[in-house]
């Protein structure tokens, strides 16, 4: 990777980070309701990885989801507006933190039951397959996820049907507040491939580069080949599962140990590598990206309600409604 395709995944990066500070600031300013899931530390994995996607992809992740919005497209004044449950949302204000939605993207949202979006993943690669679109499916979910029966429903078909889907998991070591050592008998969540099976792979998930290399391997053998891949990546959330989560069965040394190498120091330093030159660019990005979050919360703010009279569009629609009309389009 050379130093400017870095440059945009940096940016990419500090600007999930930013808007989820300021989503989390909101949240105890009670501006933001409902539950508010945050990705900060994990950045490295969204980023990476849908980054090496094609336009013709599809995208489904769980309902820790902002920052797989903006890596996909999504714009963060239609994400902070969603948090506040605007009209301007990327999903009309009806889906809150958990239900972010791009179908312009092929984002097709975050889901909210755990590890039931794995079986629907499927059901995408196998359209794909069936249209001959060349597209491939990632679908992100957690390490609590790996052994939910949909999770392996999903694998099962993909396996089976020899799918072009790739599974990602985001194991930051906890399932909601449970470590991962009390849910599984193995530290590496991949090892679920061996039972349908399909290849898989464990990697470090904090350096961007690391996590896009990882991903392309996988993403383009799914293509090239129509064949399932597990992919687990070994990351971490610096707060709690949720804001209603003050994260107190963990340490204070382990989080700091985490943050040493947080993805968005790695990718600075990564770029300081290169040259001294990008200290500039650097903070330049850092300011830009400042704006551009101030001005969506601005945005979120001053934006309107979604009107009662509403209430029940998307939900029913009239005979005379046209055949095949895209929600949120």
């Amino acid at each position: 990777m050379d130093a400017q395709q870095l440059v945009k995944l940096y940016r990419q990066m500090y600007l999930m980070r930013r808007f989820e500070e300021e989503a989390a600031k909101a949240y105890t300013e009670r501006k933001i309701g409902g539950f508010l899931h945050l990705y900060i530390g994990q950045e490295a994995v969204a980023t990476g990885s849908i980054a090496a996607l094609e336009p013709q992809d599809t995208i489904y992740t769980a309902y820790r989801c902002h920052a797989h919005y903006l890596a996909r497209g999504g714009t963060a004044r239609a994400g902070m507006a969603e948090l506040y449950g605007r009209k301007a949302g990327c999903a009309g204000g009806r889906g809150g933190s958990m239900h972010f939605y791009n179908v312009e993207q092929n984002f097709m949202g975050g889901w909210g039951i755990v590890g039931a979006h794995a079986p629907i993943a499927a059901g995408a690669a196998f359209a794909s397959k069936y249209k001959g679109d060349g597209g491939v499916t990632l679908c992100y979910l957690g390490d609590g996820a790996v052994s939910i029966g949909p999770f392996h429903e999903g694998l099962c078909l993909a396996a089976l049907w020899k799918l072009p889907v790739v599974y990602i998991v985001e194991n930051n070591g906890y399932s909601m507040g449970t470590p991962i050592e009390r849910t599984l008998v193995t530290a590496d969540a991949s090892i679920r491939a061996l039972g349908y099976p399909m290849a898989r792979a464990t990697v470090e998930g904090v350096d961007v580069v690391d996590c896009f290399n990882a991903a392309k391997s996988a993403i383009d053998r799914a293509r090239n080949e129509s064949l399932p891949f597990l992919l687990e990546f070994k990351t971490y959330r610096y707060r709690g599962h949720s804001m209603a989560d003050p994260g107190k069965y963990r340490t204070k040394e382990e989080v700091e140990s985490w943050k040493e190498r947080d993805p968005l120091k790695l990718a600075e330093n990564r770029l300081l590598a290169f040259s001294q030159d990008y200290a500039q660019q650097i903070a330049s990005i850092q300011e830009d990206v400042e704006s551009e979050v101030q001005d969506a919360v601005k945005f979120a703010h001053e934006s309107e309600d979604p009107q009662v009279k509403d209430l029940t569009q998307y939900t029913y629609i009239e005979e005379s409604a046209p055949a095949g009309q895209v929600l949120f389009a």
